[in-house]
């Protein structure tokens, strides 16, 4: 149960096969190996100590992957961190989790030299890509790894503080142990069936706990082969798939949308993937249907949280597979569905759905009652409401905080969104409730098109019309060019219900 041991017994297995392919180049499963002894190493060298916090802010590169294996060998705690978050975003995180290091690239160098006097435990500036005023360059910290004084990391310390992406007020920090982490990737490469011949398309970012479950803990313990994108971009991930005979592709449900709607992407591109993995957000079952009509690939949604390290659910691999639902609890997690007084709901109907398992977090950094909240008699209350089938299939009705009470009926945003997918002309939709004086709440859909001007909103709202009770059906819709996403491609909704424009 310690997070580095995982690659250690890894590249005792496969010295020779390769760990990481990046832009043509690889390392082998003894090189990454090394290279993390090193860096290890190299960071006690620095003054480090066990549970020291090591900030990351990289995007998807090896140097991500050492120094995330790296910090948890020497005993400290990573703090992956967005590199794309404004120097106000970044100031709360690295204050409030106490880090004494960051590894960053190289132009984040300034933006830490300005905000060092409101950081007092900031020692050390580690850059990849160069160096800077009070900075050491990323691989002038390695050391001869005899260096590394011995260190004893049991499988409740911790590892990780992942921050939540702050939908509401300021982001908190969920502390996952080794044990959470460990279990998490075993649990999720057991059910998907990973192993050492698999070949995985790393390309969600790094510093999101889906990636690094499913595409960077869990194949790293499996001895599979991580081929790493910096960016999204369908046409190059085509070309990558093709070139390197990649097996195994997890992605967010946007991603997936752009693949089928791209031209210059086609169904010989993909062919080689055994599996394609949805995860971050729900799938509509309408852009599901569309990529495996197109590329003849199977895809299978899953559902995790922060909290949970992050993975709850999937639909299997082998067994029944149900488009829609999140599918089954995976191997050693146990789930089911709590109303308002904390009576389990049955078959059919809607609760909040909560988990309990070895990758549920320990709880939120410094924020002992948002915990007693979240955490309650060993159970994680995630804030997603849910129904359950007669065959233990979860699907996802929506966020508790999202559902919309319009006239005193409860309107849940997914059902809308799904029917709205299901259009010939909709590219993306999200609906939000909007406050209103006479209802409480009102409905609205934003939309893309996939060829703007062909249809108008009001075509969209007698679309709904024609398929919805009447107050399920959008009292406005909004066109937008491109949805607001973050670095991720999950829908910032709080940017959507703040809207300020002319709606139809």
């Amino acid at each position: 149960m310690n997070l580095s041991l995982t690659l250690r017994q890894s590249a005792a297995q496969y010295p020779d096969v390769t760990a990481i392919h990046f832009q043509g180049t690889e390392m082998s499963y003894a090189q990454l190996d090394a290279a993390v002894d090193a860096f290890a190493a190299g960071l006690a060298h620095l003054g480090l100590q066990q549970g020291s916090r090591v900030a990351i802010l990289l995007g998807n590169c090896p140097q991500f992957v050492i120094a995330y294996y790296a910090i948890a060998r020497m005993g400290g705690v990573s703090v992956p961190v967005n590199p794309l978050y404004k120097p106000g975003e970044l100031q709360f995180i690295l204050a409030d989790a106490g880090v004494e290091a960051v590894v960053a690239v190289a132009p984040m160098a300034p933006m830490f030299q300005m905000m060092r006097p409101t950081l007092p435990t900031l020692k050390h500036v580690i850059l990849v890509g160069g160096a800077g005023e009070g900075a050491v360059e990323f691989s002038q910290v390695a050391v001869d790894p005899s260096q590394l004084p011995p260190v004893v990391v049991n499988a409740d310390d911790l590892a990780v503080v992942l921050y939540t992406s702050g939908t509401t007020g300021k982001p908190k920090g969920a502390m996952l142990t080794h044990r959470n982490l460990v279990s998490n990737a075993y649990q999720s490469g057991t059910f998907l069936g990973i192993s050492q011949s698999d070949r995985i398309v790393t390309v969600l970012p790094m510093f999101h706990v889906f990636c690094m479950t499913v595409s960077l803990n869990a194949p790293i313990s499996r001895g599979a082969t991580l081929i790493v994108f910096p960016k999204f971009s369908p046409t190059e991930m085509a070309k990558t798939v093709i070139d390197m005979q990649a097996t195994v592709f997890a992605g967010v449900p946007t991603m997936f949308n752009f693949l089928v709607q791209h031209p210059e992407v086609h169904a010989e591109d993909l062919k080689s993937l055994r599996i394609a993995i949805s995860g971050g957000s729900a799938m509509p079952v309408a852009v599901m249907q569309a990529f495996e009509k197109k590329f003849n690939v199977q895809v299978n949604e899953g559902y995790g949280l922060s909290e949970a390290s992050p993975v709850v659910c999937f639909n299997p691999i082998d067994g029944e597979r149900k488009p829609g639902t999140i599918g089954l609890p995976i191997i050693d997690v146990e789930v089911r569905l709590a109303g308002e007084d904390g009576v389990t709901r049955g078959v059919g109907e809607v609760g909040e759905l909560i988990c309990r398992g070895p990758n549920v977090m320990l709880g939120y950094l410094n924020r002992p009652e948002e915990t007693a909240v979240t955490l309650r008699d060993g159970w994680l209350y995630t804030g997603d409401l849910a129904t359950v089938d007669e065959d233990g299939y979860y699907t996802i009705v929506d966020r508790k905080k999202d559902m919309i009470i319009n006239g005193g009926f409860n309107v849940y945003p997914r059902e809308v969104e799904e029917l709205l997918f299901t259009h010939a002309n909709v590219a993306e939709a999200a609906v939000v409730g909007i406050p209103d004086e006479e209802y409480g709440e009102r409905v609205r859909a934003i939309v893309s098109l996939k060829q703007p001007g062909l249809t108008t909103p009001d075509e969209l709202i007698a679309f709904c019309k024609e398929h919805l009770a009447p107050y399920k059906v959008p009292h406005e819709v909004v066109l937008l060019d491109e949805l607001p996403k973050n670095t991720t491609g999950k829908i910032l909704r709080r940017e959507l219900k703040n809207l300020d424009v002319t709606v139809g």
